[in-house]
């Protein structure tokens, strides 16, 4: 006997073909038979030890979330449903070139403290590694050797690499530095990493020329791994932000993927068709690119990050002796009114934009779900909550969100922090989002596409083997959604809310939500590069 039979479901099998109606037998972890029609055909019915009734339902393969900031909620929240009631199977963790591996002692105190706004301080963490290799066991082991709630793939982070072979300071590196940093991407990959982050906006990856990461690109190429930057601005010079990337890429060799593609701030208003036509032609001359956004407007991460670089430099005790400074302060501010700070994306900030999502030291939550109003209160945050605080920026537009997401090379990804009080509704449904509003809603994409950009496609990017596809032999990470009900719950008023109309998810052929609740099944591990 098989272990299951989920019957009569519509399978939308995550490569862009029409739907069509089967049953799915799942065994040991893998999609084992697939029996189109069989009722209808008057086919012997295939049996299970379990039997699922699927009618009314959609079964997709397990949704892939290119964009995730999850690196520490894997080892700390055995739940996470944040992603797994959303259908996520796998999350793809180290983004924006900062992340805690590989690292020495001095290093990985400097991160923690330098990225408490994504992942909190982890005080509640044994930090037990140092390299790649060993932060990927440490996911495999889990809680208390039993896994993590869903799968993770790993990003070397390009920052953290630059912090520990050259430190956070605003210089070239060395001859030397240089080939300790392809030493340790080169270790990273052989040690499962699927590719290399950057976060060309953040210290002390920002300080990097494009001659040093067109070496390191080189090697991540090297190993069939993929370049995914947060590249140097969203706002002004965006467009030429962006060339920048694809040039860079294709100099080294080594595939791109464009994280959180957004087109932000009213000079990009728009603007989305450039950006898309710059990918075309790339494409067309054999580029090999693709890119992943979130279905929402506006933006989220630190309050330090809008800082400008200069202000940055040396680390988070080196930022938090400058904004003491009153005259550099004032430096400070005059950088991000009038002049247009590099961290914010060369825009002249617009402090009505910025809503406080989170902070660090509960004595501050106050301030959680209001508006900026000028310098004075932003720096008494900064140095009040030592730089932890994290915001939501409102500045995105609609339509270029629409256009972008139209796009073949596009996947999804919720780019999602899960800290702070009031965090941004994509960490909670990103997913749904895509699959209520996008897809029944206004009908920008297909339900068949949708699914391709959310699990076909990240899979190929990922080169994964046998993942992203309902197909005889690939891994049962399966869904199973109503299509009309499916639904984002998170707002911005209540952004935990779970979403609707997901009521089955399965890893390796077990359930982690079932009748929309989840088990405590851990079924998660660390999925490594495919050679």
């Amino acid at each position: 006997m098989q272990d299951l039979v989920i019957r009569d479901a519509e399978v939308v099998d995550g490569s862009g073909a029409d739907s069509y109606r089967a049953d799915v037998v799942v065994d040991d972890g893998r999609i084992v038979s697939i029996v189109r029609e069989a009722a209808a055909a008057g086919c012997q019915r295939p049996s299970a030890m379990r039997e699922l009734e699927a009618e009314g339902l959609v079964l997709s393969p397990g949704f892939v979330d290119m964009h995730a900031h999850s690196d520490l909620a894997l080892l700390r929240d055995p739940d996470h449903s944040a992603k797994a009631a959303q259908g996520v199977t796998l999350e793809v963790i180290g983004q924006d070139g900062l992340s805690y591996a590989p690292v020495d002692d001095r290093t990985l105190a400097e991160v923690r403290r330098a990225i408490t706004g994504w992942n909190g301080h982890g005080d509640d963490i044994d930090f037990d590694w140092r390299s790649v290799g060993e932060y990927l066991n440490r996911l495999d082991f889990g809680f208390e050797g039993r896994g993590i709630a869903v799968n993770a793939a790993y990003l070397i982070p390009q920052g953290t690499v630059r912090a520990l072979a050259v430190g956070w300071e605003d210089r070239e590196a060395t001859p030397r530095e240089l080939d300790r940093m392809r030493r340790l991407v080169a270790e990273g990959m052989e040690q499962g990493a699927v590719g290399m982050s950057s976060g060309l906006t953040y210290t002390p990856g920002m300080y990097a020329k494009d001659a040093e990461l067109t070496e390191l690109c080189r090697v991540v190429a090297s190993y069939g791994g993929y370049y995914c930057p947060h590249h140097r601005s969203y706002g002004a010079g965006a467009l030429e932000a962006y060339e920048e990337m694809v040039a860079l890429t294709r100099e080294a060799g080594c595939a791109l993927h464009l994280t959180h593609a957004t087109m932000n701030f009213g000079v990009n208003k728009g603007r989305a068709p450039e950006l898309l036509g710059v990918l075309d032609e790339a494409l067309a001359a054999g580029a090999d690119i693709s890119l992943d956004t979130y279905p929402y407007t506006p933006g989220c991460t630190t309050l330090a990050a809008l800082l400008p670089s200069w202000a940055s430099e040396g680390g988070p005790e080196a930022v938090l002796a400058r904004l003491r400074d009153e005259e550099t302060a004032e430096r400070i501010r005059h950088h991000l009114e009038v002049i247009g700070s590099d961290g914010c994306h060369g825009v002249p900030i617009e402090w009505e934009t910025i809503e406080i999502s989170g902070v660090s030291d509960s004595a501050l939550s106050p301030h959680i779900g209001h508006r900026l109003d000028g310098w004075p209160t932003a720096r008494r945050l900064l140095l009040s909550d030592r730089l932890g605080t994290t915001i939501l920026q409102h500045v995105g537009h609609e339509e270029n969100v629409q256009a972008i997401m139209r796009h073949r090379v596009h996947t999804g990804g919720s780019d999602g922090i899960l800290q702070g009080s009031k965090p941004h509704p994509r960490a909670y449904g990103t997913f749904p989002q895509y699959l209520g509003r996008y897809v029944r809603d206004l009908g920008v994409l297909s339900l068949e596409e949708c699914v391709a950009h959310l699990t076909g496609r990240p899979a190929a990017r990922l080169r994964l083997p046998d993942r992203g596809l309902v197909r005889e032999g690939y891994r049962a990470d399966l869904v199973l959604f109503d299509p009309e009900t499916v639904a984002a719950g998170s707002t911005y008023e209540e952004p935990r809310r779970l979403p609707t109309g997901i009521p089955y998810v399965l890893i390796d052929g077990r359930f982690v939500i079932e009748d929309g609740r989840r088990t405590d099944v851990l079924a998660g591990r660390a999925v490594r590069r495919t050679p």
